[in-house]
């Protein structure tokens, strides 16, 4: 089932810092949540805060001051706006919600990136008011708040208590469960009206994947020696934004992992942006327990350095100082690990070989639980690295008595594939997995 959409406005009240047990809960949940801050929030919390628990940059300015600032470098990198994310959210929540962002949204001021999503979003929204009790009490602040509930919010009423500002009354920010209580319930009626909207011509050509949720790996990545260097390798990414895009086709809910590429993002898809291995594990641990299929296309650096130097390593008399190295998450082995134990979970690996490229392929797709596994030699033409097209072996775990027998007696489908686009491979990966899933579910 895909994901939920979650769209947090984050404003300045001391109660700001509750919000990122919001996001964590929602995280654990298998939602998926953005976050905007106002400029007042950010000083009560940072954005990195809401970052790291939401896995994907904070939209903090409209118009960022320097072309170089971090707000601008994330806004070209993910190609966002606050047009992109209304469309994108399935709930709009505003916890904790100001006298000010109210009154704000009450006469359609949109001065800044949180008042001007709220514009442009459609659908439904919740408002969590958080603020000093004479503040909430005032009669103008309660006029807003009606003038908002008449645009169709959910109003989830502040708590009565000992405020920060020390006086007691109406103000607190409503404990978190009834917050989440209200977001789960407008969640479930926003996925209602979806199912019950939808035509014929909303559906795609080929739809063997609505409904699903997708997470898709690409790219290489990247291990810091020092500011200057890194160990990489030649992976261009395009087989992973291939499955990624052809997956949105399908109508799957697509999240794409990707490492440092020289791609355009996929139309439709969530594209979550990395640079070292850990950082690409870290998001594939937040968004595994969604997805029906995941589809580890990255080329992932087995090994990183023990240590990073903070300043640029200088030759030392033309001798190369000593480099340890170290062994990274293996996200492969993680995912076949963790898969769900009623089989409506796949996983699918990728092998880049040189020689024995069965043999090998055969005990990687033991070694890490895959159902599928999908293997290239790199001394093919037209199989390597950079290409638009790719010609691989597909292998899964087969009961066929004429399938190769793996390492432990099981048995082994390896079915040869002819040289195609990339596109076209990944329509056919793609369709085998979707029917694999369908037959294990029905068992």
């Amino acid at each position: 089932m895909a994901s939920t959409h979650i769209m947090l406005g984050v404003t300045g009240s001391i109660a700001a810092f509750k919000a990122c047990q919001l996001v964590s809960d929602w995280g654990k949940r298998g939602y998926e949540t953005r976050v905007a801050m106002t400029a007042a929030a950010q000083r009560f919390v940072t954005p990195l805060s809401f970052a790291s628990l939401a896995h994907t940059p904070v939209r903090t300015a409209m118009f960022p001051d320097t072309a170089d600032s971090q707000d601008a470098l994330d806004a070209q990198r993910l190609g966002i706006s606050h047009i992109d994310d209304a469309k994108w959210a399935d709930v709009l929540v505003i916890a904790p919600a100001t006298a000010d962002i109210i009154a704000k949204i009450a006469h359609g001021i949109a001065d800044d990136y949180l008042t001007s999503m709220v514009l442009a979003y459609e659908g439904p929204k919740i408002l969590c008011p958080a603020m000093n009790t004479r503040m909430y009490n005032n009669p103008v602040t309660q006029r807003n708040i009606a003038a908002c509930r008449e645009f169709g919010w959910t109003i989830v009423e502040p708590a009565t208590g000992r405020l920060a500002c020390q006086d007691t009354g109406k103000g607190k920010l409503a404990d978190l469960e009834d917050i989440e209580d209200a977001v789960e319930q407008a969640a479930e009626s926003a996925a209602a009206s979806r199912c019950g909207t939808k035509t014929e011509t909303d559906q795609p050509a080929n739809d063997e994947l609505a409904g699903l949720h997708v997470l898709v790996t690409a790219g290489p990545t990247q291990e810091p020696l020092d500011p200057v260097r890194y160990l990489t390798n030649h992976s261009t990414g395009k087989m992973g934004y291939a499955l990624a895009q052809e997956a949105q086709a399908m109508g799957a809910e697509v999240t794409l992992v990707s490492g440092p590429v020289a791609l355009d993002e996929p139309d439709g898809v969530h594209t979550v942006h990395v640079q070292t291995a850990q950082e690409m594990f870290d998001a594939v641990h937040g968004h595994f327990a969604q997805a029906d299929i995941a589809i580890m296309a990255a080329a992932v650096g087995d090994f990183r350095p023990e240590h990073r130097s903070e300043q640029k390593i200088k030759k030392a008399g033309g001798v190369m100082p000593p480099i340890t190295l170290v062994q990274n998450p293996d996200i492969l082995a993680w995912a076949g690990e963790h898969k769900r134990p009623d089989g409506s979970q796949l996983v699918c690996g990728f092998a880049m070989e040189t020689q024995d490229l069965l043999a090998n392929a055969q005990s990687k797709l033991e070694r890490k639980h895959c159902d599928m596994l999908v293997a290239n030699d790199l001394n093919e033409p037209g199989a390597g690295f950079a290409h638009d097209t790719n010609r691989v072996v597909i292998l899964t775990p087969d009961t066929d008595k004429n399938a190769t027998a793996g390492e432990d007696g099981s048995t082994i489908h390896a079915e040869p594939q002819p040289l195609m686009d990339k596109r076209d491979l990944a329509a056919v990966i793609l369709g085998r997995l979707a029917r694999m899933r369908q037959e294990r579910l029905a068992d």
